[in-house]
Formats: C-alpha cells, structure tokens, sequence
C-alpha cells in the first residue's frame, strides 16, 4: 500500500497525472478485500491491484477517463459473464458471483509557481504562495539572492542562467510563471520563452511603458501578438498595491482566480 502514496506523491511532484481506484464496497465472492487500491497513470502504468483480470482492465480503461475528464466517479461491475439490464458491467471470465463497486478519483498535480527572479517582491511571493498550496520554484542567476537561507520555503532554489533552465523545464498546463527579474533584458528573455509555452498563467511585472518596450522588442523578433496577448501584465490584480508584499497579494489573487475561475475570472 505504501507504494500506492509514494507513487501518488511522485506523480504530483512531478506535474503528472493518474487516477486513483479503491474498492468502496462488495458483495459476495470477489477477488481482492475492501479498500484495495489500484493507482494508473497517465502513461497507462499501474501501482497496486484491485484483483487483477478482466475486473481490473475494465477499471483500467475507466480510469483512463477520469483523468481525462478530471472528474471522480463511481463504477459498479458485476463478477459474472453478462451485462444486465442496468447496465453494470458483467465480467466474462471472473464468474466470482459477487459485486464491487470503486470510486476511482483524479489525482491532480499541485500547481507550480516558476518565479524567475529573486528579488524583493519575489520573497514575500514565494512564502504566500506556498502557504496556499503552489510547489514553489526560484531561478535567478545570482546565488547571492537565489538560496535557501533568503527562500526557506521554496522547493527548489535554482541558481542558473535563465536560457538554459529552459531546455531543462517544460511547462504544461500546472504550470505559473511569474516574471520578476531585475531588468528589462532578463525580462524580455525569459517572457520570449514562456508566453509560447503550455503554462497555465504567465505575468510580467512592470509598468505600461516597460510592457510596451519589452512587447515591440519580441514582435520585431517574429512573436506575434496572439502569444503576447496571453500575458498578465502589469502583473497582479488591481488593489493598489505599493509594497512588496501588497504586489505580492496582488500576484496571488490574480493567480487564484486563474486556478479557480479561469482567466477573465468567469466560473
């Protein structure tokens, strides 16, 4: 079982996707106890066993479902070669004579906050955004600022050159980037980048004019505008916020609301 939550844990660490399936109840003669677990993943590898067999390849491919559609649910299947009329599934060639049913549930990866930049706005968005739930990463390329004694509560600190933490992070659509390097070079790099990846939510801090500079840069380089157009910038939602830590809020809410209301805020 163990193997089950570690696997669990490596699959949200890592950004993936599976779905979890537990025998919730049974009646009758059935191959494997209430509260086995059987885990299956993205990629259609599995931890656990819930009896094996046709049982188990028919909650294979339910499985397969939920984490498409991200919704939890529950499956009853009948231990004997038919389908009745209520349309439980009946499994040819487990003639146990018995009932189950699993609740087979999504396992979702917790998002992650990529902040590029470890400067003083970065500080009080790191600590926030993991007291809310974010995996948190820091990448700067001066160790001065990037480090655990500044960031003790990010998951990662990475010091690197910007260019070349991209060939080695592939953002999907858990992904945050939240740029707030120390000037306009740094910041047009890194937004060239991540305003064509997957990333779920990508904001520039800065002002309108710095916006419009950075922005005329990238379109005289070939990004169109239907990348551009994607990105939050100025950064943060509208509070009027002045010190780091109000910027900080700011960045955070925008960011909630994208995670729990989509873009424009609409449910």
């Amino acid at each position: 079982m163990n193997d089950i939550y570690e696997a669990i844990l490596e699959t949200r660490k890592v950004g993936g996707k599976a779905a979890l399936a537990t025998i919730v109840s049974q009646k009758g003669s059935t191959p494997a106890p209430l509260g086995s677990k059987y885990l299956v993943r993205e990629d259609g590898s599995t931890v656990g066993t819930i009896g094996g067999g046709c049982v188990e390849a028919e909650v294979w491919e339910e499985a397969k479902k939920v984490i498409r559609e991200g919704e939890a649910k529950m499956a009853s299947f009948k231990l004997t070669e038919q389908r009745d009329e209520d349309g439980v599934m009946e499994i040819d060639g487990l003639i146990c004579g018995g009932t189950i049913e699993v609740f087979i549930e999504p396992i979702i990866s917790y998002p992650t906050v990529h902040i590029f930049g470890a400067g003083h706005v970065s500080l009080p968005l790191a600590r926030m955004s993991k007291m809310i739930g974010f995996r948190v990463v820091v990448i700067d390329d001066r160790e001065i600022y990037a480090n655990r004694e500044r960031f003790p509560d990010a998951d990662e600190v990475v010091v690197s050159e910007f260019k070349k933490y991209f060939e080695k992070f592939v953002p999907d659509e858990s992904s945050y980037i939240v740029i707030v390097t120390r000037g306009h070079r740094h910041d047009g790099t890194v937004l060239g980048w991540a305003c064509r990846t997957e990333a779920r939510y990508v904001g520039l801090m800065g002002s309108r004019a710095k916006k419009n500079i950075i922005y005329n840069e990238l379109r005289s380089k070939g990004i169109p505008d239907e990348d551009l157009n994607r990105v939050s910038s100025p950064i943060g939602l509208e509070i009027g916020s002045k010190t780091p830590q109000e910027i900080a809020v700011s960045i955070l809410a925008e960011m909630i609301r994208d995670m729990r209301m989509g873009k424009k805020g609409e449910k």
